[in-house]
Order: C-alpha cells, then sequence, then structure tokens
C-alpha cells in the first residue's frame, strides 16, 4: 500500500479543514511547496493535492500553486478540487499532473467515462461520502446518490482508482471506518485510496491488511500524530 500525503490550498496557503467546513480552517504553512519538500524528505513518492477554492469555484484556481509543487518537489502528484470539464483535466495532464481527480463532475452521466477515454489511469474519481451518499460541491451539497452504487458505476465507467472519503472521519482524528474500507475491497475491484480517519500507525496497518491500494495521510501528519517516514515503514513490515 502505497502512503500519500495531503496538502489543501486555499489562497496559495498549505490548510486543513474539519470535516469539509471553510468556516473551520487552519494554515499550517503559508508556502506549500515546503511541506511538499518535506513530504520528499520523508520517502513519499505521491502528494495528494486539493484546490479547495476550485472546489467552491467550480474550475481550477491555485493551479499555479500547483504546479509549484510538482515542479519544485519532483514527485507524483495527484490533484482535485474543481475539476469539471475536459479542458481543466488537460491543462493539468499537459502541465505534469500525474492523476487528476474528479469529484462533482463524475456524477454527470457519462462525464468519468468520456474522461477515461481521453486519458486512460491518469484519471481518478473522489467519492466523498456523507450518510452514505455521495457529497458534491466541495461536500457542500448532498447529491442524492447512494455511495455504494455510485462506486461501482464508476468501475464499470473503467475509472481505475477510486478515493474514498468518510466526511464525518475527516480531520476529526477519531480512526478510520473499517467497516466502510472492508465493504469496498470486497465488492470492488479496482484500486481503492482510503482518505480521512487515518489517525495512528494503527489505522495504517489496519488499512494495508485490507488490501488497499493506498492511504491518504492529512491532519495526522500535521498534528504531529504520524510521521509520513514511519507510515510508509509500517507498510513495508
Amino acid at each position: 500500500m502505497i502512503i500519500i500525503p495531503a496538502i489543501d490550498i486555499f489562497r496559495g496557503q498549505a490548510v486543513r479543514l474539519f470535516q469539509g467546513d471553510y468556516s473551520d480552517m487552519t494554515i499550517y504553512d503559508t508556502d506549500p511547496v515546503n511541506t511538499a519538500m518535506i513530504f520528499r524528505s520523508e520517502g513519499a513518492e505521491w502528494i495528494h493535492i486539493v484546490d479547495l477554492e476550485g472546489a467552491k469555484a467550480g474550475g481550477p484556481v491555485n493551479i499555479d500553486t500547483v504546479m509549484r509543487i510538482r515542479e519544485s518537489c519532483g514527485i507524483k502528484c495527484e490533484i482535485g478540487g474543481g475539476v469539471r470539464d475536459m479542458s481543466s483535466i488537460g491543462r493539468y495532464i499537459e502541465s505534469g499532473v500525474d492523476r487528476v481527480i474528479l469529484g462533482t463532475s463524475a456524477t454527470k452521466e457519462g462525464f468519468a467515462r468520456e474522461a477515461v477515454k481521453n486519458f486512460g489511469d491518469k484519471i481518478a474519481v473522489g467519492v466523498d461520502i456523507r450518510g452514505g451518499r455521495v457529497a458534491v460541491k466541495g461536500w457542500l451539497e448532498d447529491s442524492g446518490i447512494d455511495a455504494m452504487t455510485f462506486s461501482r458505476r464508476m468501475q464499470d465507467d473503467g475509472v481505475a482508482t477510486l478515493i474514498i472519503t468518510d466526511i464525518s472521519r475527516d480531520g476529526a482524528m477519531k480512526g478510520i471506518n473499517t467497516e466502510l474500507y472492508s465493504e469496498l475491497s470486497r465488492t470492488l475491484s479496482v484500486n481503492i485510496i482510503a482518505s480521512g480517519g487515518v489517525s495512528t500507525l494503527d489505522d495504517v496497518k489496519t488499512l494495508a491488511g485490507l488490501g488497499l491500494y493506498g492511504a491518504i495521510i492529512g491532519k495526522a501528519y500535521y498534528t504531529g500524530a504520524v510521521k509520513i517516514s514511519e507510515a510508509i515503514g509500517a507498510v513495508k513490515e
């Protein structure tokens, strides 16, 4: 299992939200490149980046910052937040981003399928779950779509990687939703990346034991609860 540290960007800064609440924001670094370089020094091979303003605006806002991170740190990057048309996907991929994450746009019938047709395994879909349904538009709205049904639909559309977030656990430091990830692992044959709730090395080991493809570590790193190097070491044991 790969360990993917996260950088959420708002106004060019590295921040964290509590359960997607833009009014509950903590700034961790005024220059996200510094954070990315730390991740690289600790052995990370991927960085998960979210353009929080893009998620609200419906289009890339912090693309210059994302490109600066990619060019400076030299490790693979995946980006999500406001990617809602093919031109935005193409712009990121042409700029060197390794994987683009669709969220709200993937709930539009046929969009993910078309994106996969155009860009292959560089497309991932974020399944952000609140109350068993998919949340959209920066987690601000309930799509009314059942999360498991949606995940199976994305698999059928050829999406290779799903990033599953339990919003109720995001930033709460309450541990992972083991039941959710276990069910997804049993049901789906795609790459599953767990996001939200990773709080301890035991959480990391549990996810690895479920056979997941990856785990995103956000707040647990920023609070000092989990070191990226230790998480990487834990999944290699």
